[in-house]
């Protein structure tokens, strides 16, 4: 009996992971990438909770493991280079299984990972899809036409696929107030933990070290334009946001200007959509519900909501039906995964010297015991929700 034909546009987390996960409800996949190659730049995540369990029945911990960063304390400086505060993540995960990840290593690793029944294309896009009710008609921008029993759209917040199916995105982007940055910085680390913060009002940057004498730059900051992620000239964008910087963070920013990695710079914006899917379109990860690096569990629901994709489409019946289930389990988690971020997003980088110096004050002093029960009660209710809506 021939499988029937899933066609998933982009192979990011949620692309590559729906591809796994559908073999095992007796699909195959095609997966359509833009990109000429998996991209190779991205920034730290942490997965843990129902991504890291995810992952787990996937087989995946024991090499993503090897892949991992060991970040057991954050240091945080302000502009002088004054140590602001410490931040341990034991803290906040306590007890909890936990990998600190960059997303270009969990992409390999699901792209490393997939079944014979999932093909990946890259340099192709949907130009255009007609759901005909029994199937969808897909046509690539190379001119070829196909026929899916079902067509997912996972190519991120900015998605193509959503506005071909909903229209244009209007009130459904939600823009938080943020930009980030990201980029590689051929250096040494000259710091004294893995994991450096230099915080300012209205901004953040900080550093990882990688594998290999690099180090991994990610700025943050406040600002309320719209558009930044066109200007031609990120260099100077930078720049600017980091005028006020400790000196380490322009000089850094100076040696990643004259190295030919690429930076990405776009908004911090959640997706909050009334439904993710009509008919045989299917929008998933990002695409759907983008959650935001404030969260800090986007990858981790892109992986577990692949997998409840899966286990809708086993219990058999109607695809519509199938489609309906996945959401109907998922979006309270991810509604209540936004209302956290929208909270956080806040107060994430003070914008005012004074709710800077308050907010420092505040994280010195308050009981990380504090801090440790509301995260990992967070985690652990998000898993229980889940297994709740699946059974």
């Amino acid at each position: 009996m021939t499988r029937p034909l899933a066609v998933i546009v982009g192979a990011g987390v949620a692309g590559l992971a729906a591809a796994w996960w559908l073999d095992k409800a007796g699909w195959r996949s095609l997966v359509i990438e833009r990109a000429t190659e998996l991209r190779e730049n991205g920034y730290m995540l942490g997965l843990s909770g129902l991504g890291f369990e995810t992952a787990s029945r996937m087989g995946l911990i024991e090499t993503l493991e090897a892949t991992s960063y060991r970040i057991d304390e954050n240091v945080y400086k302000d502009s002088k280079g004054r140590e602001l505060l410490r931040l341990r993540y034991r803290d906040f995960i306590r007890d909890l299984p936990y990998l600190a990840i960059r997303r270009n290593d969990l992409v390999r690793v699901l792209a490393e990972s997939l079944p014979d029944t999932a093909e990946v294309r890259f340099g192709e896009t949907v130009a255009s899809f007609e759901d005909k009710g029994t199937h969808v008609d897909v046509t690539l921008t190379g001119g070829e036409t196909m026929t899916a029993d079902l067509l997912i759209g996972a190519d991120g917040f900015r998605s193509h696929t959503r506005q071909a199916l909903f229209g244009p995105d209007g009130d459904c982007l939600q823009p938080l107030g943020y930009y980030f940055s990201v980029y590689d910085v051929d250096a040494p680390k000259d710091f004294e933990t893995d994991f450096v913060s230099y915080a300012e009002p209205g901004h953040l940057a900080e550093y990882y070290a990688l594998h290999g004498g690099r180090l991994a730059a990610m700025h943050v900051w406040r600002d309320g334009r719209s558009g930044l992620e066109r200007v031609p000239d990120k260099m100077a964008l930078l720049n600017s946001v980091s005028a006020t910087s400790h000196p380490q963070v322009r000089a850094l920013l100076e040696q990643a200007g004259s190295a030919e990695d690429p930076i990405v710079v776009d908004s911090l914006t959640m997706v909050d959509l009334p439904q993710w899917s009509k008919g045989r379109v299917l929008l998933l990860g990002d695409a759907a519900h983008c959650l935001t690096l404030v969260s800090g569990q986007g990858a981790g629901m892109a992986l577990a909501s692949a997998e409840m994709l899966a286990q809708a489409l086993k219990e058999g019946g109607a695809l519509t039906g199938a489609l309906a289930r996945h959401e109907a389990r998922l979006r309270p988690i991810i509604g209540r995964l936004q209302a956290r971020s929208r909270k956080m997003a806040a107060i994430f980088i003070p914008q005012s010297r004074l709710a800077f110096r308050l907010r420092n004050l505040v994280m010195r002093h308050m009981p990380r015991a504090w801090l440790g029960r509301y995260f990992s009660s967070a985690i652990r209710s998000e898993i229980e929700l889940a297994r709740i809506r699946s059974n």
